[in-house]
């Protein structure tokens, strides 16, 4: 593993930067939350939200991006997370680097998602010069695949698929699937 230094991204409103240990108290809320965890399987506990911020953090040191910490300054110091991200399952549309984000409930519906995923969307194109940029959710989801939709990405039907980590039948386990290639991104969306 190469540890490469972890950009901070700020958008008008945001400041997308390095996980804090602060973070995990507030981060262990958010993942406990049903409401927030309605199209994941399960709420995590605080020793799963903890071991998912070693995650996050050993993606950030090998590739130099990934889910960034959401600070909304003067506000909140710590809103959810908002980033890029190479998926680790293997389906049709993999590899590939997928935007996503999750807030805490407080700040949904302000357009927080769509200000820090067309932020990180720069970042992967300019910076890091992607080709692709995937987003991927239940069929279930209206909320992120209206964010989606709001970033310019396309989906089709045909990219429909079972997510590999979740039981055939589980009541989740059908996604959609939303791209977004550099040639078409435009900042000024």
């Amino acid at each position: 593993m190469t540890t490469t230094a972890i950009p901070t991204l700020t958008t008008k409103r945001l400041i997308l930067r390095p996980w804090r240990d602060s973070d995990l108290a507030p981060f262990a809320a958010l993942n406990a939350d049903p409401e927030v965890m309605e199209h994941f399987p399960a709420s995590l506990s605080r020793e799963e939200s903890e071991a998912m911020v070693g995650r996050l953090r050993a993606h950030f040191a090998e590739r130099g991006f990934g889910w960034w910490a959401a600070e909304l300054p003067g506000e909140a110091p710590f809103i959810g997370f908002i980033g890029i991200w190479v998926p680790n399952f293997e389906a049709h549309f993999t590899p590939c680097v997928e935007v996503g984000w999750r807030l805490a409930r407080p700040f949904w519906g302000r357009g927080y998602a769509t200000e820090g995923a067309r932020e990180c969307l720069r970042f992967g194109f300019q910076d890091l010069g992607l080709e692709e940029i995937v987003s991927l959710t239940t069929t279930t989801n209206a909320r992120s695949q209206a964010v989606m939709r709001r970033l310019g990405m396309t989906c089709d039907p045909a990219d429909d698929f079972d997510h590999p980590k979740l039981p055939q039948g589980h009541r989740l386990c059908r996604h959609v699937l939303y791209r977004l290639k550099g040639a078409d991104w435009s900042n000024g969306q």
